[in-house]
């Protein structure tokens, strides 16, 4: 049985709400380029990586794009989606999150961002938050998206925490698949019906304390 040590969070939708501005500048881009999607097909897009979210839309649009052409269609996804966040501010982080985090490191225990956003460093300044992690591996630090567990390993690796002593929180499937492969604990942010692999669920930061990460058994 190993301590936990160590708390890695993903961002979107665990952190803050910022999915219905993602699905925006997704389904934007989209439309320029004759293809609709739905709010069904966006589940896939959560939790990873802008290439492969490019990747996805194009291929169930049947549309073939050179990579010099992916490139600039998310360039052009970022500078809306952007656009839409710049009104974020520490009243749109979820409940429980602020008193939960400042709990953990009051009682020493590490704190990490594991997001596939390369936009992670500019919400956490936005929100307020920045100052309570010790680490950020965001988009711009790693190079295969989640399900690929590189993220979270990479958060261990610069927290100097094993990966057993970690735990991690999730809303995507592609990220509970992750942390799990890293050999993590993970607690899901969501319906338990949908993030099947997670050991856990909570549906609010407001059931989280630090006693319950100290009675995690693992």
């Amino acid at each position: 049985m190993t301590q936990i040590k160590a708390c890695i969070f993903d961002m979107d939708g665990v952190l803050v709400s910022t999915e219905v501005y993602h699905f925006k500048a997704w389904q934007r881009l989209a439309q320029t380029v004759g293809i609709e999607i739905d709010e069904v097909f966006n589940e896939n897009l959560k939790g990873v990586s802008r290439a492969v979210c490019i990747d996805l839309i194009l291929e169930y649009g049947g549309i073939h794009k050179s990579q010099a052409e992916k490139d600039e269609l998310a360039t052009q996804k970022n500078v809306w989606f952007l656009e839409y966040i710049q009104h974020i501010s520490p009243r749109d982080v979820f409940p429980g999150v602020l008193s939960f985090i400042q709990n953990l490191r009051a009682q020493g225990y590490s704190l990490a961002i594991g997001s596939a956003s390369k936009n992670a460093p500019l919400l956490l300044q936005k929100m307020e938050i920045a100052h309570y992690f010790d680490a950020v591996i965001d988009g711009n630090k790693i190079t295969e998206a989640k399900p690929n567990p590189e993220v979270f390993l990479r958060a261990a690796q610069e927290l100097h925490v094993e990966s057993k002593a970690c735990v991690v929180f999730e809303d995507a499937l592609s990220g509970v698949q992750a942390a799990k492969s890293a050999g993590m604990y993970c607690i899901g942010v969501g319906s338990p019906l949908h993030l099947t692999l997670a050991d856990e669920c909570i549906t609010s930061f407001t059931e989280m304390s630090v006693d319950r990460i100290r009675s995690i058994q693992f």
